[in-house]
């Protein structure tokens, strides 16, 4: 007996695009730290119903991208200073340990791609453009973890730095410096090196030293 093909469900399908498009704009510092949201809003800007927004706001909030009050009010994280501190102790535990992991996997292709991202990075900078600098700035690191081949860090890393993504933007804005990063040269310079102990140093400090202008 011939069966009828099950319909795809449209609902599901605007729930994935919402979820993917506000969890981009949350880690790349698109919104501001604290800053309020609504579902009608969200649904007008999509232009999906509110379902689907709720759906992928409530999987966000379990991410720590966003948080519901028991009012009903949707916002972006305001870390603490504490949590701040906390976040960025995760990720000088983890980054490293994944950047050391890659550095055998590391090809001269993939250094001249990083290259490449960190002269967006340092246009950023130059232009005082924050959210391309947070995204350029995620995407030098991420491209490098890839080759680390360690999928649960790496999910556990991007949950960080979903929750840090306004407070990175606001970091940035706060610093407002026209000096281009350094740390990011020093870690192709290890790569380069293959240089497992200065890779480590390197990579811990550029992913806490910025943080710790918000926690003093």
């Amino acid at each position: 007996m011939a069966t009828t093909p099950r319909l795809a469900d449209p609902n599901a399908a605007a729930h994935e695009r919402v979820y993917r498009a506000l969890r981009q704009q949350v880690m790349h510092g698109e919104l501001a730290p604290g800053q309020a949201l609504t579902l009608r809003g969200m649904a007008t800007q999509f232009g999906v119903s509110m379902t689907p927004v709720r759906e992928a706001a409530r999987r966000l909030a379990a991410e720590g991208a966003l948080s519901f009050s028991s009012s009903g009010r949707i916002a972006t994280p305001d870390l603490t200073p504490e949590r701040i501190e906390e976040l960025a102790a995760i990720r000088a535990l983890l980054e490293p340990e994944m950047a050391s992991r890659a550095l055998p996997r590391v090809h001269f292709a993939l250094i001249d791609r990083l290259a490449a991202i960190n002269s967006a990075n340092q246009e950023a900078v130059m232009n005082q453009d924050a959210v391309s600098y947070v995204r350029t700035n995620l995407e030098f690191h991420r491209t490098l973890y890839l080759r680390a081949q360690t999928p649960a860090m790496l999910a556990m890393i991007e949950t960080v730095w979903l929750q840090l993504g306004p407070t990175m933007r606001a970091l940035y804005q706060k610093v407002r410096r026209r000096d281009l990063p350094q740390h990011h040269r020093l870690i192709l310079a290890a790569l380069r090196a293959g240089d497992e102990p200065g890779l480590r140093l390197a990579v811990r400090t550029d992913v806490t030293q910025g943080l710790r202008h918000l926690i003093s």
